[in-house]
């Protein structure tokens, strides 16, 4: 839900073109929804990190341009535990927050401020826990309540973190937008002033771009810091501008009135490689695209049915149709094959129509079903086209004789019942957030997660054991050869129907310079310069 309570500007009336031409530093970026929030740790999408998380703030760890490495944010060094158990941060001195017009800090970043940020996830007593919603999506589902043992101030300059058990991908989860780093001081002034959601809706940070006002549906504005701890962006304005139709999009960039645009349409990507307006950046995105398969829905609950849907799904036709061919390869495993431990051995279920209907008389369902495919409202970077995916695999399991009805809701709603099991099947899409093969198969096939990312509601103990030894082990080849298993015990299972990893296109005006694409879909734009 949007929130209605937002800090907007006057300003908000000029022409954002006119705006580009009187200030050659200002950067206007074109984006497709209103953010929902400008919190990252209650947010769950790359949009509203993109508005966040990627310009506000500053974790204690990074994740290099365009890469999945770390290196270090607030904190400058660490050090971790022989067991692998606990893990000491040495933080940055001299980080300066935001100020804004109810807040100007009176110190410097430091360990309070991790604590702040931390606790007000982990700790349900926490004076900020239940402030905004109290719905921590990414804490949850990255097991931090299991994993998390405490969080400790040593001195003004060091935390120590310790865990219930060792996980090798733990600095990777350090480096996450929902463990940003927020302002004690700030938050303690505006629960002391009865307002305590003001640290949710009017972001300060840390990080290389202030934040300046939002209005609903039109605009959010940024101004460069001035103290950033790295140095001052370049860019010295930064405008994103809501503009949902793609055509649009397209047509502002080609005008100017843009400087880079999400979400293009995948039919305008031949044309977009020779136009001569427009630079385009495209990168193999840390995605999947798949139907999911609700485990808890009578017949879907038999392996049989499950293998039988797989059977009947003709994924190259939804490659050359959805993604056009080069914007998507079909996907075998639940994560790319950049990720560790993929596992490129295992054949993936052919197009067969004859063998789907024989498991599905097998599973005493020969005269086929009625069931719901329930259809994304929303592009996402996975899946360019939900609606087209789906008619597609309507088309396709008709053929078996299942009758499969086209279902949708409001995201927000749609997300909602989902996550309540409401759903048959329908499409769905995931983007690692850090990388690492645990973001994946944890999210959407652990025992954690059922009741939240897990849509299929799949509990295998078998599956869970492997992946649970995966994440206790630092050496990578032991890693890789653990899930390398379970995805040969999930591809037999078939808990849910891989389909397509997406290509991650951003279209930008020759204007924009060191523009660094993110392997994660999101779009940061320090280290950005914009030409005369």
């Amino acid at each position: 839900m949007k929130s209605t309570a937002l800090f907007s500007l006057t300003a908000l009336a000029l022409s954002f073109s006119a705006a580009a031409q009187a200030a050659p530093h200002t950067l206007i970026n074109c984006i497709s929804n209103s953010p929902g929030q400008f919190s990252p740790a209650i947010i769950n999408d790359a949009n509203d990190f993109n508005a966040s998380s990627q310009q506000v703030y500053d974790s204690l760890l990074a994740f290099k341009p365009g890469s999945t490495e770390i290196e270090p944010g607030l904190a400058e060094r660490w050090e971790i535990s022989d067991d692998g158990l606990s893990y000491t941060f040495h933080l940055r001195k001299g980080v300066k927050f935001h100020a804004n017009k109810e807040f100007s800090p009176s110190r410097d970043f430091n360990a309070d401020d991790v604590l702040f940020s931390y606790l007000r996830q982990a700790d349900k007593d926490h004076p900020f826990h239940h402030v905004s919603s109290g719905t921590y999506f990414y804490f949850n589902w990255m097991a931090l309540p299991k994993l998390l043992k405490s969080v400790e101030k040593v001195d003004d300059y060091t935390v120590r973190i310790n865990l219930n058990q060792a996980y090798s991908p733990f600095l990777k989860i350090v480096a996450m937008d929902f463990l940003s780093i927020y302002s004690k001081e700030y938050a303690d002034k505006m629960l002391a002033a009865g307002k305590p959601e003001a640290i949710d809706k009017t972001p300060i940070g840390t990080g290389p771009f202030v934040f300046q006002g939002y209005q609903l549906d039109q605009a959010i504005r940024y101004s460069a810091n001035a103290d950033y701890w790295r140095g001052k962006a370049d860019i010295d304005r930064l405008i994103f501008s809501i503009t949902p139709d793609a055509t649009a999009r397209y047509a502002k960039l080609q005008t100017g009135a843009c400087d880079v645009i999400d979400f293009p349409n995948i039919a305008d990507i031949e044309q977009m490689k020779n136009n001569p307006k427009v630079r385009l950046f495209a990168k193999e995105g840390l995605n999947l695209a798949y139907i999911g398969i609700n485990h808890r829905k009578a017949p879907l609950e038999n392996v049989k049915v499950r293998q039988a849907l797989n059977y009947a799904t003709d994924k190259q036709s939804i490659i050359n149709v959805v993604y056009q061919g080069g914007s998507g390869v079909a996907a075998k495993n639940p994560f790319p094959p950049s990720v560790l431990g993929y596992n490129d051995a295992i054949e993936d279920y052919p197009f067969d129509l004859e063998k789907a209907k024989q498991l599905l008389v097998e599973a005493g369902y020969g005269d086929g079903f009625e069931t719901d495919i329930w259809v994304q409202p929303v592009v996402r970077p996975s899946n360019p086209n939900p609606r087209r995916t789906a008619e597609i695999l309507q088309a396709d399991w008709a053929k078996i004789g299942i009758k499969a009805n086209l279902v949708t809701h409001e995201w927000a709603d749609f997300n909602k019942r989902t996550r309540e099991g409401e759903f048959y099947t329908g499409t769905y899409g995931w983007t690692s957030r850090n990388g690492d093969p645990d973001n994946f198969l944890a999210p959407l096939l652990g025992c954690e997660n059922v009741g939240g990312t897990n849509y299929a509601g799949w509990c295998n103990a078998e599956f869970e054991n492997l992946i649970q030894q995966a994440v206790a082990t630092s050496d990578e080849a032991q890693r890789a050869a653990l899930y390398q298993q379970a995805l040969v015990l999930a591809k037999q299972q078939a808990p849910l129907i891989p389909l397509a990893h997406s290509v991650n296109y951003v279209p930008t005006s020759l204007r924009v310079q060191n523009f660094q694409q993110s392997p994660f879909g999101y779009t940061a734009f320090y280290g950005v310069k914009v030409a005369d």
